[in-house]
């Protein structure tokens, strides 16, 4: 079982920066494959970045590539995104999740954990 609590949304302009963290409880954190998704409203549940287990090996929506950096420390069981040239459209609640293989996935179905979200808003 893994327990996962994001931090770090809250409200910035256009061209800011915000970093996300989730903090994993479980033994296995460094084990599995982790990722952030976020679902805007009225819209669906949407891939953003994926590592896996190591974090040697990452991938990106297009959409934030080259703006979004994930990253983990398996030493304190934390995952973070950060986020640079945050657009409006970014606006959503992110999720972080974990799957339980250390293979990473964009498919929001591989994943087996998921935090409760926090908001990011992003101002114009």
């Amino acid at each position: 079982q893994v327990q996962l609590v994001e931090s770090g949304g809250g409200l910035v302009q256009a061209g800011g920066s915000l970093r996300l963290s989730c903090a994993a409880s479980g033994r296995t954190f460094s084990s599995v494959a982790m990722g952030w998704f976020r679902q805007a409203p009225r819209k669906e549940r949407e891939f953003v970045a994926a590592i896996n287990r190591s974090g040697d090996s990452t991938y990106y929506a297009d959409s934030v590539k080259g703006r979004f950096t994930i990253s983990r420390d398996n030493a304190q069981n934390m995952m973070n995104l950060q986020m640079n040239s945050l657009k409006p459209e970014d606006t959503a609640v992110y999720y972080c999740a974990a799957r339980k293989v250390p293979y990473l996935k964009a498919d929001r179905d591989a994943y087996d954990y998921w935090g409760q979200g926090t908001q990011v808003t992003v101002s114009s």
